[in-house]
């Protein structure tokens, strides 16, 4: 196990990094480099988070506890927009049920669209996130970077393999893919039901569901992966939690060992 020093304690950075950021029991950094994307190099940084043994942190949907993270750019200069990626994530348990979420160490890609290619562009962050093992303990820190006009490789392989893992939008032909979703939301449990289409013989196979307004229930499988196919259930706690999501758009997103992607669709 690693020690991280003390809570705010920060080491020397390079070029289009930021200096890590001591938080006890995590430690986390901005990095930058070009990300090659359809055959051209796309300019990326990345929120590098490295957490001690056995502490966990949370993805977009944290799950039945936990806090997402929390990503604010507004101090940045020269940033026409900046697009956050999340990489796959996995369920784990905790004290309060079945969270969603990362071990060890994560990188969220970030994509960087500067207002004037010609000049440099200065990142100013603020991260919020939860760590947890037995507790949850929130964390904020500070980062600022300047990624330069001529910005090179610098991080991007480190980029690169976390962008790597973050699901693809799904197409009609490609797998895993979403099948049918039967909504039942009338009653005092209304629930989905999510039919999800996955490679032969793929294994880790899950679903996790997120809305940009409403938190969503953490699915559960209705039973094992057979001939590709796999069945879960969203079940909502109220009637009001599950008319909360009729109009709303949902993202699916189904991984396994064998690829991962996601689908962005409305219930009625």
């Amino acid at each position: 196990m690693c020690c991280f020093g003390i809570v705010g304690a920060t080491l020397a950075a390079s070029s289009g990094q930021s200096p890590w950021s001591g938080q006890g029991k995590s430690k986390v950094r901005l990095v930058s480099g070009l990300v090659e994307q359809q055959g051209e190099p796309a300019r990326f940084a990345g929120v590098q988070l490295r957490m001690e043994q056995g502490w966990k942190t949370y993805w977009r949907n944290p799950g039945d506890s936990g806090v997402p993270p929390s990503f604010d750019w507004s101090g940045s200069k020269n940033v026409k927009s900046i697009d956050v990626f999340y990489p796959v994530p996995h369920r784990f348990a905790d004290a309060n049920g079945t969270a969603i979420g990362y071990e060890d160490e994560v990188v969220f890609p970030v994509k960087v669209t500067p207002e004037q290619a010609n000049k440099p562009v200065q990142l100013s962050l603020t991260f919020d996130y939860g760590i947890c093992k037995d507790l949850c303990i929130p964390n904020s820190a500070d980062l600022t970077a300047v990624l330069p006009a001529d910005l090179g490789k610098g991080d991007g392989r480190l980029i690169g393999q976390a962008v790597k893992r973050v699901p693809a939008p799904a197409g009609p032909d490609t797998l895993p893919r979403l099948g049918a979703v039967t909504a039942h939301l009338e009653g005092d449990e209304p629930t989905l039901e999510v039919e999800a289409l996955f490679s032969p013989g793929a294994t880790h196979t899950d679903l996790f569901v997120t809305s940009s307004e409403i938190l969503v229930p953490v699915p559960k499988a209705l039973g094992p992966l057979e001939d590709g196919r796999q069945r879960y259930s969203v079940v909502f706690p109220t009637a009001e939690e599950g008319a909360a999501i009729k109009g709303k758009p949902l993202i699916f997103t189904l991984v396994s060992d064998q690829g991962s992607s996601e689908t962005t669709r409305v219930e009625p």
